[in-house]
């Protein structure tokens, strides 16, 4: 008996036809010489069943159609041999055409059997058009005539008739949205995500994230994206295995010609067949023409390329993938994250700037068979179906009103981060009329956010002073708080980052005492309905219950002056210290816990890069900095770009040496407002 979880089960209500046991594909994969797709189109055909008996009956028909329609290397003569015993076969194959201009007609190239010249009428080639370009898998009757083998030059093969593999119903979208309706935002994710074989529970959310944002160009006209990351983790399997519409380029030379318009014949190229074209192996990609990048480039800005006077219009998404030869952090230490491009595109600013999303391929494990799922999922065709549909929808005018974008997000930021939003929004919610909850959009626009400022980061390591602000932010709704967005790789959750942090969140030096060095803390206060101040770790230390105190008191006692008419006695503040350093105990940080306790209380960010020294008393003065020297140094070895100190300390700072002192900018604060507003983003 199969067994079925909670998603299989609505998924054979919601989808009955439509969904397949995808560790069916385990026994053929290896096995037969065709993509994931064309096995699952048959399995679709014969398997799109939960019973045990029709699934094992349907499976014994899939294996002897591929036993007997695919060819293995070593089987080509057995093939043509029984096509002219038997007069014609049945095989599945890549079919690719030309026009031959000697004989004024077209021939069709089948790999698998190495044939060159097979005959093809004129139609067939007209109604599947796609066969001039890349070519597409079909189940092809294949004849023999031994008449014309008899003549000279003859082509005694021809192709009756074929059947792209691939579906052909008109109403996908509409069983599409009434399936979506019986799951929940979650369910259908992990559905999803089984359906491109996938199984969610082996995945981190990061990872969850790759698959979803590497589905978006199917879904998404015109949108570019670049994927570079270790090797081994399926970067290109989505692109290549999934959906007929889509065709993977691998590494070498391509041509103007295949890839936009054949200047002699008027052909279109990829970009204007297919719904996606990836590039393999990106590194190694070249075009033959000089201009072919700089073709590239406008294609990528408006969806358009010129042929001579006219101009053509494609909406084809471009992909590339690509593997780093060291880790992240490394490629960070000797380059920027584009280093593996190719040289013409590697250092071009405005290159990158036509990228909509830069997937980060190292948030995704290597792939072993514990990642690929045993459930159940939408058949492969059926759902590249969908998605080729969902192309011409958007959710633009339902999203825009309630999103605002931060100031550091330039034109092409915005269009790039819109695009990838209304991608993803189109995966988890396809139907035009459904509502899309607030969790939904903002899980979409962090998503996409992260992956496009991880591009304008690596412009701005290039050097471009135009890119320099790279603080991404966000509101969702009118009433909605500004949230920003980081890219995880970029600092150590050890050192102080540049991006502001969210409200309540604080960097802290303290500055040490008779048995404890300076060290650098993270204060988090979370606030909620009732009073006073908790403080989350157990046991706590005596000093940095202390500090807390000293905080809260004067917190209350000067609350007007520092948060305005928001009463502090009508709130819990839940407060956590992290230490990264030998100092644990929480001595005489007073002065950051306050800006913290305030800053979650009105709801405003802390300034990126920004440390905050100070220990407080009761009364609300502040307490003898006895060692600021060695507070700033420290502060800059943990990546402080300004240091919040009191102004007592002024002195002292004198003897800080000139390369230090021009590493950091110093701010001196007078009293606990002159503080809190210096220490918030304006």
């Amino acid at each position: 008996m199969i067994q079925m979880d909670k998603v299989d089960q609505i998924a054979a209500k919601a989808f009955e036809g439509y969904i397949v046991k995808k560790d069916l594909l385990d026994q053929f994969r290896k096995q037969f010489p065709v993509p994931t797709y064309v096995i699952e189109f048959l399995l679709g055909r014969y398997c799109a069943t939960t019973d045990p008996d029709e699934i094992a009956e349907g499976l014994e028909i899939v294996k002897r159609q591929l036993s007997d329609r695919t060819v293995k290397t070593g089987e080509e003569e057995y093939f043509k041999s029984k096509a002219r015993e038997k007069g014609s076969i049945k095989i599945i194959d890549i079919i690719t055409a030309r026009l031959d201009a000697r004989t004024d007609s077209y021939v069709a190239h089948l790999p698998s059997l190495m044939l060159n010249d097979v005959r093809i009428n004129v139609e067939l080639v007209n109604e599947n058009d796609r066969m001039l370009t890349g070519g597409f898998y079909a189940e092809i009757d294949l004849e023999y005539d031994a008449a014309i083998a008899q003549e000279n030059r003859g082509r005694p093969f021809g192709i009756q008739s074929l059947r792209p593999i691939q579906l052909s119903k008109r109403n996908v979208l509409d069983i599409l949205y009434q399936g979506r309706e019986q799951f929940t935002w979650e369910e259908w994710q992990d559905f999803l995500l089984r359906s491109i074989g996938m199984e969610p529970s082996a995945l981190t959310d990061k990872a969850k994230n790759v698959l979803f944002v590497r589905m978006v160009p199917f879904v998404e006209r015109n949108y570019n994206m670049v994927e570079l990351g270790p090797r081994g983790t399926g970067k290109s399997h989505i692109y290549q295995q999934i959906s007929p519409y889509s065709h993977l380029v691998s590494g070498g030379k391509t041509t103007v010609a295949k890839m936009f318009v054949n200047m002699g014949s008027g052909e279109r190229g990829l970009v204007c067949k297919y719904d996606v074209v990836c590039f393999d192996e990106i590194s190694g990609v070249s075009f033959d023409q000089k201009d072919g990048v700089n073709i590239m480039k406008g294609y990528m800005e408006s969806g358009e390329f010129s042929r001579g006077k006219e101009p053509i219009r494609a909406d084809g998404s471009v992909v590339m993938v690509g593997n780093f030869d060291v880790d992240v952090e490394h490629q960070q230490r000797i380059s920027h994250l584009f280093g593996p491009m190719p040289p013409e595109m590697r250092d071009d600013t405005a290159f990158m700037d036509r990228i909509h999303a830069y997937t980060p391929g190292w948030d995704f494990p290597k792939l072993n068979k514990s990642y690929f799922t045993d459930h159940f999922g939408l058949v492969s065709d059926f759902l590249a179906e969908c998605w080729s549909r969902l192309r011409n929808t958007s959710r633009t005018t339902q999203i825009l009103p309630r999103m605002t974008f931060g100031g550091a997000l330039s034109g092409r930021d915005v269009s790039a981060t819109q695009k990838t939003v209304n991608g993803l929004v189109k995966l988890m919610q396809p139907n035009p009329e459904a509502p899309i909850p607030d969790e939904m959009l903002e899980w979409a626009v962090k998503v996409a956010m992260e992956y496009r400022r991880r591009v304008k980061e690596q412009q701005k390591r290039i050097g471009s002073a135009e890119f320099r602000n790279t603080h991404f932010s966000y509101r969702i709704g009118e009433e909605g708080v500004e949230t920003f967005v980081t890219t995880p790789e970029l600092h150590s959750e050890h050192t102080i980052s540049e991006d502001p942090l969210p409200p309540g969140q604080v960097w802290a030096l303290g500055m040490g005492g008779m048995d404890e060095n300076a060290g650098l803390y993270k204060i988090e206060v979370n606030i909620g309905p009732g009073s006073g101040v908790k403080i989350l770790n157990k046991p706590t230390p005596a000093p940095f219950s202390e500090s807390v105190r000293y905080a809260e008191q004067n917190l209350y006692s000067k609350y007007k002056e520092l948060v305005g008419d928001r009463d502090p006695r009508s709130h819990e503040f839940s407060i956590q210290l992290r230490s990264f350093d030998t100092a644990r105990n929480g001595a005489g940080i007073g002065m950051p816990v306050l800006v913290s306790l305030c800053s979650s209380l009105i709801e405003k960010h802390i300034k990126g890069g920004l440390a905050i020294v100070g220990s407080l008393n009761l009364g609300g003065s502040l307490d003898l900095l006895y060692n600021a020297v060695n507070v700033a140094e420290l502060a800059i070895e943990k990546g402080a770009k300004t240091l919040l100190i009191p102004v007592n300390a002024r002195k002292q700072l004198n003897d800080l040496s000139d390369e230090m002192i021009a590493k950091i900018n110093i701010q001196f604060y007078t009293d606990l407002k002159d503080c809190l507003l210096k220490a918030l983003v304006e």
